[in-house]
């Protein structure tokens, strides 16, 4: 009997429109095995458009979503680091990555005859910043069981559960808190250790602590600032997209106006040298009507003329 993840991946692999019908019919199939995966198969939901795009990726070229993951867990230890000229040259990689990865997702769709919007783009760019940022979500994409887009800024954790068919079988949790996922704040000593010990510390161990939280503040500024214009860049690079689409399209449309107009100048040339001929064709048409009439009277002469002689 095929476990749920094996059911998931079947019918997440069909097309956007046919997943519902294929769900209905495989929850029939296995009524006779197993009611609770029975109704778990019948809670699948369709994808959106932008999460079929990126579960169309995660199949079709798993090789761009590695990298992506990959490309996220080195951004990490670069922040974890604090390497300031790691973290520019993986921010500037992290970039081009985004947009070429976004771009192929684009491309695998509309070779299975789908349309993709700006704003589904963007979806799609916002999916795969997320599967760099946040564990869960790189997972997640690689599975190819989204349901809905991605969004992690890297301060708080994603909800993937929420976003993905099958959680559980893919080990992701529900979001319990909103603590950051990938920072580690520096802990507060016990009450009863600060009561029993601030006696005795020295100016030194409070100089120290305090540069300690400042450091802990510091990371913390790094990181929300880095994820601000990884978040920026991301919708930055989805708008650019669109309106370089826009633009291919404006002058397509343009291109396609110019030619209709030079067309229809022909066609309007033709129409009118056709309308010449025409008349003169009647004209024609009614000479050779006048003297097929005088040959028909001068025939009708001739013979009457025959007749009376032959009579007479």
């Amino acid at each position: 009997m095929p476990t749920l993840r094996e059911v998931a991946a079947e019918l997440y692999a069909l097309g956007p429109g046919e997943l519902v019908a294929a769900r209905d019919v495989r929850a029939r199939e296995l009524r006779s095995h197993d009611e609770d995966l029975v109704r778990r198969v019948k809670a699948l939901r369709k994808p959106s458009t932008a999460a079929w795009v990126v579960n169309l990726l995660a199949r079709s070229d798993p090789g761009q979503v590695e990298q992506v993951v990959e490309l996220g867990a080195a951004f990490r230890a670069a922040q974890s680091d604090l390497d300031g000229p790691r973290l520019r040259e993986l921010t500037t990689q992290r970039r081009r990555l985004t947009a070429a990865v976004t771009a192929r997702a684009c491309e695998l769709a509309a070779d299975q005859g789908v349309s993709v919007s700006g704003a589904v783009t963007a979806q799609v760019t916002s999916t795969i910043t997320a599967a760099m940022i946040d564990d869960d979500a790189g997972r997640a994409v690689r599975s190819g069981l989204l349901v809905t887009a991605l969004q992690a800024t890297g301060i708080g954790r994603a909800d993937v559960a929420g976003s993905v068919a099958v959680p559980d079988e893919l080990g992701i949790a529900d979001v319990k808190d909103d603590r950051p996922r990938h920072l580690h704040a520096v802990p507060d000593p016990p009450s009863s250790r600060r009561s029993a010990r601030s006696r005795g510390r020295t100016r030194d161990d409070t100089a120290g602590e305090a540069a300690a939280r400042a450091l802990a503040e510091a990371r913390r500024a790094l990181v929300d600032a880095e994820e601000d214009v990884t978040a920026a860049e991301a919708a930055s690079s989805a708008a650019g997209a669109e309106a370089d689409r826009l633009d291919a399209v404006t002058r397509r449309l343009d291109e396609e106006r110019t030619a209709l107009r030079r067309r229809l100048a022909v066609l309007e040339g033709e129409a009118e040298s056709a309308d010449g001929e025409r008349r003169a064709a009647e004209r024609v048409r009614r000479r050779a009507e006048r003297t097929l009439a005088d040959a028909v009277r001068r025939r009708d002469e001739a013979a009457d003329l025959v007749r009376d002689r032959e009579q007479g």
